[in-house]
């Protein structure tokens, strides 16, 4: 008798910690002003090769105008081609790469890519709806790059290639590292008057 109150305690202890656990990855309470990014939760969201950060978020910080994410590439790798209906900045912390971005936004699919190569101390801006694309073409080491972005959270639409139409894009929303907070509704108080 006494083994089963032990560990009924135990499993209620276990439940409520996932839950605090849980709720203080998607609430504003208890989050620090200042934090360590190595303590902050990273994850590759089921991208081999990929690891992303959110240092600063709609979602999981009350951030209203941007958030900020910490996005390492290890070579080899890198993102879907994609569009969002915001503004996007990289700053390149260390590695090499390419971005390949569309030519031309206003015909029916995204078309050949322009190329650029980014690097080390290097910084780029995404037109808002502009498809892009980053890749790690370095042979030994990450990319890693800082990210800003406008108007979170962010809905991606996803293409299969460069000639899929913009009507056929998948829409991706909440994205990955928002959808824990999302789907359990727990974002920020509305602070507008």
């Amino acid at each position: 008798m006494r083994e089963a109150m032990i560990i009924t305690y135990i499993l209620a202890t276990i439940c409520i910690l996932s839950v605090t656990v849980h709720a203080s990855q998607c609430s504003m309470n208890g989050i620090p002003l200042v934090r360590n990014i190595s303590e902050l939760p990273q994850d590759n969201y089921g991208r081999p090769g990929f690891l992303h950060t959110t240092l600063a978020g709609s979602l999981l910080h009350g951030m209203k105008e941007i958030e900020v994410w910490l996005q390492t590439f290890a070579p080899g790798t890198h993102t879907p081609i994609h569009r969002h209906s915001c503004e996007e900045v990289f700053v390149v912390l260390r590695g090499s790469g390419t971005l390949h971005i569309a030519s031309n936004t206003h015909t029916k699919f995204p078309g050949e890519p322009l190329v650029y190569p980014i690097f080390t101390n290097s910084t780029f801006h995404v037109p808002v709806n502009d498809a892009h694309q980053i890749l790690n073409t370095g042979e030994h080491e990450d990319l890693q790059v800082l990210v800003i972005i406008s108007r979170p959270p962010v809905k991606v639409f996803m293409y299969a290639d460069w000639y899929m139409p913009h009507t056929a894009a998948q829409l991706k929303f909440p994205y990955y590292w928002d959808e824990k907070c999302y789907k359990n509704n727990e974002t920020p108080e509305n602070d507008e008057l």
